[in-house]
């Protein structure tokens, strides 16, 4: 059984979260928390497979809960949860290296999907909030030094298919490689450009170039 940690002052919120996560779902709400200075202190005393918490939340917001849980541990899963998909808001969680990043009005299908992908080693992200990250990076309106940069650290993973990509293999041929499927191959690319804010794998290399994150084949 997964132990989760729910931080969230809505209360509808926890209950649909409750209801999704039945005794055989191999998910356990184990604690909850209606702020980040409860779940803080929580975390005093318990350890979690996943964090999930919403942004905006009294006392302390989830921007600065993340905050404080990376300096301590870089490695914790936390999944954001939110009403808003504002480019400014999802790049701040961006930057505190979250492992995804979904709406309320996600349904539990999308919830569990999102939960298997981060705990598996695999980053979620809904696709409206992909698709505002991308649209941030190609909209006109913006100057290029205003685009989405994140300074972030690639997984290991991504960092293997990264150097792949580099050496000019296709999705099939990573997959085959590395014995993941081709639809986790696209995703892991995905992330990477969302990270990043690359427009593509052409940005997506030489960024990789420019901050020596992969040997260069």
């Amino acid at each position: 059984m997964k132990k989760i940690l729910l931080v969230d002052d809505h209360k509808v919120i926890r209950d649909a979260f409750r209801y999704y996560f039945t005794e055989d779902s191999g998910y356990e709400i184990h604690d909850e928390a209606i702020n980040g200075k409860e779940a803080l202190n929580l975390l005093e005393s318990n350890t979690y497979d996943i964090i999930i918490t919403d942004i905006n939340m009294p006392v302390m917001d989830g921007v600065e809960l993340v905050t404080q849980i990376r300096e301590k541990d870089k490695e914790q899963k936390i999944l954001a949860l939110s009403m808003s998909n504002e480019i400014r808001i999802i790049k701040k969680m961006l930057a505190l290296n979250i492992n995804g990043y979904i709406l309320k009005e996600a349904g539990k299908d999308e919830v569990v999907h999102a939960l298997e992908n981060i705990l598996s080693g695999e980053n979620y992200f809904s696709p409206d909030v992909s698709r505002t990250v991308l649209e941030s990076m190609t909209s006109a309106n913006l100057k290029p030094k205003k685009r989405l940069t994140v300074e972030v650290d690639l997984s290991n993973r991504e960092k293997e298919i990264l150097k792949l990509i580099m050496e000019e293999k296709s999705n099939q041929d990573i997959a085959d490689e590395l014995f993941i499927s081709v639809r986790t191959v696209e995703g892991h690319k995905n992330n990477m450009l969302i990270k990043t804010g690359c427009k593509n794998l052409v940005g997506l290399t030489k960024y990789a170039v420019e901050k020596n994150l992969v040997p260069l084949p």
